[in-house]
């Protein structure tokens, strides 16, 4: 089952509005002159950092297995064996750690002895239920 993630006002806003300035001013640049054609190699570290921004944007979800839980968040990928979940947080915010999440208020999963990752799917009841099937060992708290 595939779950893409839900997409704060904030963050769409960052990044479209990051993407759009650096192509903006890229572009206009090149017409307006204000880079020289021959110093086209500056375009492309901001072509690459839009790039990221809208690989991370648009191809940031999580998908549940039978046996494992998959996340990816552009370059950040990885999976979890379902049986190693010993906790989910529910409607909390992570600010250091793994966070392949697009917004605030998802769900921190506590696997293995000490591991933290926070996600943040577009609901958060359906991913529960979704994931208590697979292991209703699992705890919830708020």
């Amino acid at each position: 089952m595939k779950f893409s993630s839900r997409k704060s006002v904030f963050f769409s806003l960052l990044v479209l509005g990051s993407v759009v300035f650096l192509m903006g001013f890229s572009i206009c640049g090149l017409i307006f002159g204000w880079i020289e054609r021959s110093d086209f190699w500056v375009v492309i570290p901001f072509s690459l950092i839009s790039a990221l921004l809208l690989w991370i944007y648009f191809g940031t979800y999580y998908q549940l297995t039978e046996t494992e839980l998959i996340y990816r968040s552009g370059p950040i990928r990885g999976k979890i064996r379902i049986p190693e979940i010993r906790e989910i947080a529910k409607g909390k915010t992570m600010y250091a750690g793994l966070k392949p999440a697009t917004a605030a208020k998802g769900l921190i999963i506590k696997f293995g002895k000490y591991d933290e990752i926070y996600i943040s799917p577009a609901t958060n009841e359906l991913f529960l239920s979704a994931i208590l099937e697979r292991n209703p060992e699992i705890v919830v708290s708020k």
